[in-house]
Formats: C-alpha cells, sequence, structure tokens
C-alpha cells in the first residue's frame, strides 16, 4: 500500500479495542496530530457522546459524529493526522463518506476476549442488581450476569467485525500484548 504524506490515518475498532491508545502512540510516532471523534463531539456540543446518545437517541448521536467528521474534513483533509473513531461509526453512512475523502480506513481487530474483558472490568454493579457503565447496545438488553454480558458482546462483536472488515483498507490483528508492540504491527502492516 503507498501512503502519502497527505494520508490521515482513520482508526475503526470495536469498543475498548484500543483505537484512543494506538491512535495517539501512531500520531506521536508520525510527529502529526491526533484526534478522536468522541472528544470532538465533546468539544463541539459540551456533552459526552454517552449523553447525546441517551437524550437523542441513535439518530441524535450519528449527526453529531457526522458533524464532528466534518469538521475535521474542513480543517485537516491534506494534512497527515490520525483520527481515533468511535466504535459504532461502521453505522453511519454519512460520517464513513466524509472520512473516506481524508485517508486510510485501519480496523483495529482485538481479539474477543479481551475486548470483553475490558468491558467487564468497567461495569459496576449496582445495588438493585443492574449493571452500570456498559456500552448502550449492552444495557439495553438488561444482562443480568456477567455471562449475560458476555453473550451480547459476542453476538455484536461478530456481527461489527464483519462490518468493521468490510470498509477496512487495512486490518491489523492487535495481540495482548505491551502497546507499543501493538503500534510496531500498526507501522508495520501501513509500511511505515
Amino acid at each position: 500500500m503507498a501512503n502519502t504524506m497527505d494520508s490521515a490515518y482513520i482508526l475503526f475498532g470495536i469498543k475498548h479495542s484500543g483505537k484512543s491508545t494506538q491512535g495517539q502512540l501512531l500520531a506521536d510516532r508520525l510527529s502529526c496530530a491526533f484526534f478522536d471523534t468522541d472528544a470532538v463531539i465533546t468539544l463541539q456540543t459540551g456533552l459526552s457522546p454517552r449523553t447525546i446518545y441517551a437524550s437523542q437517541g441513535p439518530s441524535g448521536f450519528m449527526l453529531a459524529e457526522e458533524k464532528a467528521c466534518s469538521a475535521l474534513a474542513e480543517k485537516y483533509t491534506g494534512k497527515r493526522l490520525v483520527i481515533s473513531t468511535g466504535g459504532g461509526i461502521c453505522d453511519n453512512a454519512p460520517a464513513l463518506c466524509i472520512l473516506r475523502g481524508m485517508g486510510i480506513f485501519i480496523f483495529l481487530e482485538v481479539p474477543e476476549c479481551i475486548a470483553a474483558d475490558r468491558i467487564i472490568r468497567k461495569m459496576t454493579k449496582l445495588p438493585d442488581g443492574t449493571f452500570d457503565n456498559l456500552p448502550a447496545y449492552i444495557a439495553k438488553k438488561n444482562p443480568d450476569t456477567e455471562n449475560d454480558v458476555r453473550t451480547i458482546f459476542h453476538d455484536f462483536y461478530t456481527a461489527r467485525t464483519a462490518t468493521y472488515r468490510t470498509i477496512a483498507d487495512v486490518t491489523v490483528k492487535l495481540e495482548d500484548v505491551p502497546k507499543n508492540c501493538n503500534l510496531e504491527h500498526i507501522l508495520k502492516a501501513l509500511s511505515l
């Protein structure tokens, strides 16, 4: 794959795949700017993506995501930078269209067990027995047990992985290794 100095490196992957961590590392290595679309959404709206999704639904969140991508495209098209996207951007055709004109789509594929473990570590059980701090697609199914969370995540992970593979220019399989080792996998896949 031929890379040019004016390409954006646009990272995709399931929630907790390491997109933001790897994106910042990649930007540091390339001495270029790094943006996380969720952070851009928060800056533009004053609300977290989770709050927008909860209060305005999927369509309200996708519109905010599209506006964040438009802002990045207006300011940075033709410049080298790294962009980490939200896990659901693969379902947002207008946002993808905007980003497609900026550079290379890179799918960071993390093993299912690693992503699921990260979700489990961040969730909390409330006094009423429900779970908090889960991704919206899991929370809305009201899981009763950790096993329920893993089952819901499995189905979602399988479908999302297939979608990411169809839109990616490059797929990088991340491993359960130090983050700098995974950065080397990304650099190698991009011939950098």
